[in-house]
């Protein structure tokens, strides 16, 4: 796959207490890093008031419209880990993977995403990993690269 987690977007240390704030957290990665604009940070807050992005598993994939994909620069992951659960309405979320897809790659990374989350004891090592490299290399691992 051509989109690949790096460290500098993975935070193990989240700050968010709400899932508004967390998408908003995970936004702002994404834009940090260049690879959308403003308007997709407010296209994920959008597309979660329609349908939610809870996937069980403690996770949530928060990404931005369809009409927003022109706000997409270029195709990024982010990954913020939170200490304690956010209520995403559905469910107790304490990670959160931010998604930019340019056209079609947003589906493989779904796909590469939820092979890591289905499995119990890789969900373990996400919420135990203690460096950004390890949740890389755990991701990897599963077919994320």
């Amino acid at each position: 796959m051509s989109v690949t987690l790096t460290r500098e977007l993975v935070r193990l240390d989240g700050r968010a207490t709400t899932k508004d704030e967390a998408i908003r957290e995970a936004g702002q990665l994404l834009l940090d890093a260049g690879a959308v604009g403003p308007a997709y940070v407010e296209a994920m807050a959008e597309r979660e008031r329609s349908i939610s992005t809870y996937m069980g598993s403690l996770l949530a994939i928060p990404h931005g419209t369809n009409e927003a994909k022109k706000d997409i620069r270029r195709s990024a992951v982010c990954l913020v880990r939170y200490a304690e659960a956010i209520d995403w309405g559905r469910g107790p979320v304490r990670i959160v993977v931010g998604i930019a897809g340019a056209e079609d790659e947003h589906l493989e990374i779904l796909s590469s995403i939820a092979s890591v989350f289905t499995d119990p004891a890789e969900v373990d090592k996400v919420l135990t990993a203690g460096t950004a490299d390890e949740i890389q290399a755990i991701l990897e691992a599963n077919g994320e690269d």
